[in-house]
C-alpha cells in the first residue's frame, strides 16, 4: 500500500506530523492551514470518513473538532485536529458528508457551522430547549424540561417537491412491525419516487455520554448494545482503541478467536439480510432456507461463545472463555455443508423470473456517490468500490489472514444481494483457515492502564464503524462511535429516485441499515 504521510506530506509545509499510534497521522491545524488544506484534500480524492468534537482536549476547556480522513490505497488515516470557537466555518460543500456530523456536533456542543447548507437539528428533536447540548462537559446532573409546545416556526422543515401532482407520502417514525422508529417523507407522481428525506434519530440513547467517566472496562457493555446485530464489531472496536493507548499485546490464540466470532457475526448478520430481501418480494419459501441457515448460526454463537449474539464474548486484552478444540472441529465439518446449502438456497431464491425482475435494477446506487457520502461495506462494494477495513485498514489477524473482495459494477438490490452471498462464503472460507491454524496458548493479557487517545476502524456487516477513545485519569473522557449505517442511510435516498412506492421496502431490506447503530 501507499503510505499517506509520503503522498500528503507537501500539502502540509512544515506543519508537525505526529503518529500517536500505529495507523494515525495527528496534526494540529491553526485556523487559515486549515483552509487551505481541505480543498487540497478533496482534489487529492480523500475521503472524510468521521467528525467530531472533543472537549478538554489540550488540559483546557477548549473544544478541537477532529476530521478523519482516509485515501483509497493507503493504510493510514489523517486526524485534523482543529480548534474552534462556538462558531466556525462549515466544510459540507467541500465533503457532502460532513453534513450530519456537523449538525450532530450543533446538537450536542452547541457549535454553529456558518456557511451550512443545512443547519436543522439532527439527534436533538424539536421538544429539546434551544439551549440544550447534552455533550458538554459542563452539563452534569442539570434539571432539563422539554418543551410542551412547540412554535410552528420551530418545526422541523422537510424539503418540499411542488408541482401538478406531487404528492407528499409520510411513512412513520412508528411502524407496524417492531422495527425501530424512522421517518420517511416521500415525493410522488402516482407511484413513482420524486425525492425522499429520511429522518432518523427519534431514540437517542446517549450511549456516548454514559461512557464519560467510567472505567474502560465498564463500557464495553455499552459498545454491545449499539447495535444488536454488531456486537463483536463494536466491542472489538471499542477493545481495540483502549489497547492501542495501553500499548497490550493479544495472544496469538485471542486474535484467533475474536477474528472467529467477527466472521461468524458477519455470517448470521447477512442471513437475515438475504433472506429479508426474498420475503419483501412476496416469496416466503425462498427465504425459509436462509432463514433456517441463520438459526442454525445463532445456535452456533451460543456454542462457541455462550451467546447467540455474542454478549460478552470480549474483553480489554483478549476474550472472555475459550473455545474447545472439539467444538471448533465440530464446527469446520458443519460449515463444509453449510456453503453448499447456501449456494443453493440463493440460486434457488433469484431463479424463478417473478423474484430476479424485482431484484434487478431496484435501488441503483451511483458509484460517484461511494467516496462523497462514504458509502461502505456489501452496500459499496456492490457499486463498483473495493471499500473493505479488513483489507484497507487490517487490524488484528486480518494482517495474515485477508479477505477477498467480491465487487459488482451494477449497484442494484440484485448486486447488493450477490455481494452479500460471496461475502458469506469467503468468511466461512477464512472461519476454516483460522480453525485449522489455531494456535494454543493464553486467551487473554494483562495490561496496565494508560491515559491517551486512539482511533479503531473495523469492517462489520454494514461496512466501516469507527470508535474514538480519550482516556484521561484512568476514565472515559470522551468515547465517540460512528456505525457505517450512519452514513449508509444516505444513499438510500438517492437509491429511491425514480422507483415506484411498493420498491422501497425491498431497497430498504437490502441495505438493512441500523436504527440503533445511527442514533446513540
Amino acid at each position: 500500500m501507499n503510505s499517506l504521510k509520503t503522498e500528503l506530506k507537501y500539502l502540509f509545509g512544515s506543519m508537525k506530523f505526529e503518529e500517536k499510534n500505529a495507523g494515525e497521522i495527528h496534526i494540529e491545524a491553526g485556523e487559515d492551514d486549515f483552509l487551505r488544506i481541505i480543498p487540497a484534500l478533496a482534489e487529492k480524492k480523500c475521503i472524510l470518513i468521521d467528525l467530531f468534537a472533543v472537549e478538554n482536549f489540550d488540559s483546557t476547556k477548549n473544544i478541537f473538532l477532529l476530521y478523519v480522513f482516509e485515501k483509497r490505497g493507503c493504510s493510514e488515516v489523517l486526524i485534523l485536529q482543529r480548534k474552534v470557537s462556538m462558531k466556525t466555518s462549515s466544510i459540507a460543500t467541500t465533503f457532502p458528508s460532513a453534513c450530519w456530523y456537523e449538525r450532530e456536533i450543533t446538537d450536542g456542543f452547541g457549535i454553529e457551522f456558518t456557511g451550512a447548507f443545512d443547519t436543522r437539528r439532527l439527534f436533538l428533536h424539536e421538544i429539546y430547549p434551544q439551549d440544550f447540548h447534552p455533550l458538554r462537559k459542563s452539563l452534569v446532573n442539570k434539571p432539563m424540561k422539554m418543551q410542551e409546545s412547540i412554535p410552528q416556526t420551530e418545526e422541523y422543515k422537510f424539503k418540499e417537491m411542488r408541482g401538478e401532482g406531487v404528492y407528499q407520502i409520510p411513512v412513520g417514525p412508528v411502524h407496524a412491525g417492531i422495527i425501530e422508529p424512522g421517518h420517511f417523507r416521500f415525493s410522488v407522481i402516482g407511484e413513482t419516487i420524486f425525492n425522499l428525506e429520511v429522518r432518523m434519530f427519534w431514540k437517542h440513547r446517549g450511549i456516548e455520554k454514559l461512557a464519560e467517566n467510567k472505567k474502560p472496562q465498564e463500557v464495553i457493555a455499552l459498545a454491545e448494545a449499539i447495535s444488536g446485530d454488531e456486537t463483536i464489531a463494536n466491542s472489538l472496536a471499542y477493545c481495540v482503541a483502549v489497547e492501542k493507548i495501553c500499548s497490550v499485546k493479544i495472544p496469538p490464540r485471542a486474535l484467533y478467536l475474536r477474528t472467529l466470532f467477527a466472521e461468524m457475526e458477519r455470517i448470521y448478520a447477512l442471513l437475515g439480510d438475504l433472506a429479508g430481501m426474498i420475503i419483501d418480494v412476496a416469496y416466503p419459501a425462498g427465504a425459509s432456507p436462509l432463514f433456517i441457515l441463520r438459526e442454525e448460526m445463532l445456535r452456533w454463537n451460543e456454542r462457541v461463545s455462550g451467546s447467540r449474539f455474542f454478549k460478552n464474548a470480549l474483553q480489554i486484552g483478549g476474550v472472555k472463555a475459550d473455545v474447545g478444540n472439539e467444538t471448533l472441529e465440530e464446527l469446520i465439518q458443519y460449515l463444509r455443508a453449510f456453503s453448499i446449502r447456501l449456494k443453493q438456497a440463493a440460486d434457488q431464491a433469484v431463479r424463478f423470473t417473478s423474484v430476479f425482475d424485482r431484484l434487478e435494477m431496484a435501488g441503483v446506487v451511483k458509484k460517484e456517490l461511494v467516496d462523497s457520502l462514504n458509502l461502505s461495506g456489501p452496500l459499496a462494494r456492490a457499486s463498483g468500490a473495493a471499500a473493505d477495513v479488513r483489507i484497507d485498514h487490517p487490524y488484528g489477524l486480518y494482517f495474515k489472514i485477508a479477505p477477498h473482495n467480491f465487487v459488482l459494477e451494477q449497484g442494484d438490490v440484485l448486486a447488493r444481494f450477490r455481494v452479500k452471498v460471496a461475502t458469506i462464503i469467503n468468511s466461512i472460507n477464512i472461519i476454516q483457515k483460522i480453525i485449522r491454524e489455531m494456535p494454543q496458548g493464553e486467551i487473554t493479557a494483562a495490561y496496565t492502564l494508560k491515559n491517551g487517545l486512539a482511533l479503531s476502524l473495523v469492517e462489520s456487516a454494514r461496512g466501516q464503524n469507527v470508535h474514538f477513545v480519550y482516556i484521561q485519569k484512568g476514565a472515559i473522557s470522551r468515547y465517540k462511535v460512528r456505525t457505517a449505517s450512519f452514513c449508509n442511510w444516505q444513499a438510500i435516498e438517492h437509491a429511491v429516485l425514480g422507483n415506484i412506492i411498493p420498491d422501497f421496502p425491498l431497497i430498504n431490506k437490502s441495505m438493512n441499515l441500523s436504527y440503533a447503530g445511527t442514533d446513540m
